[in-house]
């Protein structure tokens, strides 16, 4: 089963770390994810640039509304995600603590089952 492991943060806490700050806690989860990688279990992962670099298209009346920033009612941002092959959610949830402790920007992780879908195939 593919996993979307979401990486919620404070935008101004991570987006203010010093080159040095950011390269440590950057060793520190590249730790954590390569036994994964080298398994073959380690998809995509991705850091989103911060939120007033984002743009929305939000359903208008007539035409869709396409406007600056997420608008996101919350004190958290969806800082990135990975993407991970797991037999269970146990290990998913295992692989997220790991994540959690090393670290010290995120303020929780989301984990969500999910489906691929291309164009003319089924699910997989």
């Amino acid at each position: 089963m593919l996993y979307a492991i979401l990486c919620y943060a404070h935008e101004e806490t991570v987006f203010a770390w010093s080159q040095e700050e950011e390269a440590a806690v950057m060793e520190k989860l590249y730790a954590v994810q390569e036994p994964l990688a080298k398994a073959g279990k380690l998809g995509p992962v991705g850091r989103l640039m911060p939120t007033t670099a984002a743009t929305t298209v939000r359903k208008g009346k007539d035409e869709p509304l396409v406007i600056d920033g997420p608008f996101a009612e919350t004190k958290e941002a969806l800082l990135g995600f990975y993407v991970v092959d797991f037999e269970t959610l146990d290990e998913a949830v295992a692989f997220s603590k790991q994540l959690s402790s090393v670290n010290p920007g995120s303020t929780s992780y989301e984990i969500r089952p999910f489906y691929v879908f291309r164009p003319g195939d089924a699910a997989s």
